[in-house]
């Protein structure tokens, strides 16, 4: 298994893994301008990038990932509630689908909080065990944040689909998974965030405040705590959808 990590100038974290034994490969939260670098390292591991995916309809920055998919003829993947907003065709991925891609698994986890669409990706290298080794967990869970929940829907209302999402889905996982996040310091998709771009479950779990509060605590703090809207966010998010240029 191969896994790389790249990251922008604005905490922004993309990822690049898959199976360089069998020969398929996973880009996943392409930023605009960056889809060379996917095709490169592709070159290199000698890898088909067989799926791309976005873990939500981003808000702060140009997805690079349609364009990804478009030049490799490889599906362009979102959660399947997202294939009636887009103007282009997706494959809807639903909670609990698995993509296989040699030795290397992906199983989709649907997280909705941050956005209503958003994934998490859980990952396994079955030459090492079926269980997962590491999950991409977007911008629902960061190192020492969760993700913000006024971008689509009531603050409110989102913060409590959050809270199930990282209590249903994400802490019932064993404290050992390494957790790889979709921002880092710098972006406005979370308060907190650590400069520290991957952590443990365990770790989040005994030092992220936001996990240890109990729900009312938790939709109060996270409503009162938000972040300056990104900049320019209404166009991002019209080109992201295809609904601008």
């Amino acid at each position: 298994m191969f896994f790389k990590q790249r990251a922008s100038a604005d905490g922004t974290l993309s990822y690049f893994y898959g199976c360089g034994g069998k020969g398929f490969a996973v880009a996943v939260d392409v930023v605009a301008g960056d889809e060379d670098w996917f095709l490169e390292e592709a070159q290199k591991a000698a890898v088909a990038i067989s799926f791309v995916i976005d873990t939500h309809i981003h808000a702060d920055h140009l997805s690079g990932g349609r364009a990804l998919a478009e030049r490799v003829g490889a599906p362009y993947c979102m959660h399947e509630s997202d294939v009636d907003l887009v103007q282009f065709a997706i494959r809807g991925l639903h909670d609990g689908e698995v993509l296989e891609t040699g030795n290397v698994v992906t199983q989709v986890l649907y997280t909705p909080g941050h956005t209503l669409d958003s994934l998490c990706l859980l990952v396994s290298d079955r030459r090492r065990s079926a269980d997962p080794w590491f999950a991409l967990t977007g911008d629902t869970l960061f190192v020492g944040g969760v993700g913000r929940p006024d971008l689509g829907g009531t603050p409110e209302e989102m913060a409590e689909k959050l809270f199930d999402s990282l209590h249903q889905k994400l802490l019932t996982l064993p404290d050992d998974l390494e957790i790889f996040p979709g921002h880092a310091a710098g972006s406005v998709c979370g308060a907190g965030l650590s400069g520290k771009p991957s952590s443990t479950l365990g770790f989040e779990k005994r030092w992220d405040p936001y996990l240890t509060m109990e729900r009312e605590a938790f939709v109060r703090s996270l409503t009162t705590d938000v972040p300056e809207k990104p900049a320019d966010m209404a166009r991002m998010v019209a080109i992201n959808l295809g609904k601008a240029a």
